[in-house]
């Protein structure tokens, strides 16, 4: 969105709502961005990665993993759903 739509949007907001409507709104938009913001991936770093491989080399060396018809009749049972 542009800095101009944002300006009419602001001045609109300005002249339509009360101090305590502007301070709910407030509120709201910064909640909610800093939601999104928290949300966003971050990189992990190499350190992350590294554990992330060795948790899933010593999953596989145990046999805790699902071949690939496990995962296709899996796949099926949840469409079929």
């Amino acid at each position: 969105m542009s800095i101009t739509t944002l300006s009419s949007l602001r001045d609109y907001l300005y002249g339509t709502l009360t101090p305590e409507n502007m301070l709910w709104l407030a509120t709201q938009l910064t909640e909610r961005a800093k939601r999104v913001e928290d949300e966003q991936l971050k990189p992990f770093t190499m350190h992350e990665i590294d554990e992330m491989l060795d948790e899933a080399e010593a999953a596989f060396e145990a046999g805790d993993y699902l071949t690939n018809d496990e995962v296709f009749h899996r796949h099926k049972e949840v469409v079929a759903v």
